[in-house]
């Protein structure tokens, strides 16, 4: 007979039911929703815990990285009150990109992420951070610590895709990322996150 195992009887809930990670707020989780191949915005419905289609991308950008969010967090007080300009948090679970050498083309996947930055935005007014990460075990992106230590194009690319992802022809865009910030920043927008999410859900 086979040892016994814990396991979860049904699926459990992106956001809720998955662990934040490992060993937070350094290695997290991150529940990838959009690949670097995806021309459509998917965002896991809060209700469900499935993906949904949000909207087509109207430019023809698309991600450079993986794209999703960190597990029990929410981005509400702790987290606007380190984003200087907000009024708010945007209450999601805190946003996370991933990089990983090997193409990783599905979604609906969990991986082990190691947090070394981050961008600093603000959409129309809400905390919108997005938390930069690194494929832990990733032979190539692995042994990368800091944000500084990525290529600087990968960064310009994240801020050019978050400054124009959400642009429509002749109106002005409500994101604007504001800075991009190192691993002890980012270890504190994370460290909130959690703590708003405790708060807010248990």
């Amino acid at each position: 007979m086979a040892e016994a195992t814990s396991f979860y009887r049904w699926r459990p809930h992106p956001w809720h039911g998955l662990e934040v990670g490992r060993r937070p707020p350094r290695l997290v989780h991150a529940y990838v929703e959009i690949t670097p191949f995806d021309l459509v915005k998917y965002e896991v419905d809060k209700v469900t815990g499935y993906l949904r289609v949000d909207r087509p991308q109207r430019s023809s950008s698309q991600p450079p990285s993986l794209y999703g969010f960190i597990p029990q967090t929410y981005c509400a007080e702790r987290v606007n009150a380190l984003s200087p300009n907000s009024e708010r948090g945007d209450g999601d679970p805190l946003d996370i990109c991933v990089f990983s050498e090997r193409p990783i083309s599905k979604s609906e996947v969990i991986l082990n992420a190691k947090v070394v930055g981050g961008l600093q935005a603000v959409d129309g007014g809400e905390a919108d951070d997005k938390i930069v990460a690194v494929l832990e075990n990733d032979y190539f992106y692995g042994a990368i610590e800091e944000i500084l230590d990525l290529q600087e194009i990968l960064i310009e690319r994240l801020r050019h895709y978050f400054a124009t992802y959400k642009m429509v022809p002749g109106q002005e865009s409500q994101m604007v990322v504001e800075a991009v910030y190192g691993r002890d920043h980012a270890l504190k927008v994370v460290s909130a996150a959690i703590e708003d999410y405790e708060e807010a859900f248990c």
